[in-house]
């Protein structure tokens, strides 16, 4: 159930990480989910490396929110190119 609810956060996450990033971003409601959903992975699996969280704890909205955003911006990066 652990990554059924690291999903919902993400899809989430991924919404709000499009709303509070700046500058225009082209890309469709799909992909944003799916940005925020791997955002939301990252950010649950990267914590559980640092030991911030423990297996089966989730990162939490905040750092889906986060992992969203960086990725987003990748995403514009590699876009761009």
């Amino acid at each position: 159930m652990s990554i059924v609810w690291t999903i919902l956060i993400g899809f989430v996450a991924g919404l709000v990480a499009r709303a509070l990033k700046p500058g225009d971003d082209s890309a469709g409601f799909i992909v944003t989910t799916l940005i925020g959903i791997a955002g939301s992975l990252a950010a649950t699996y990267l914590g559980q490396a640092m030991g911030w969280y423990t297996a089966g704890q989730g990162a939490g909205f905040i750092a889906s929110v986060v992992g969203a955003i960086v990725l987003l911006f990748v995403w514009g990066m590699l876009k761009r190119r």
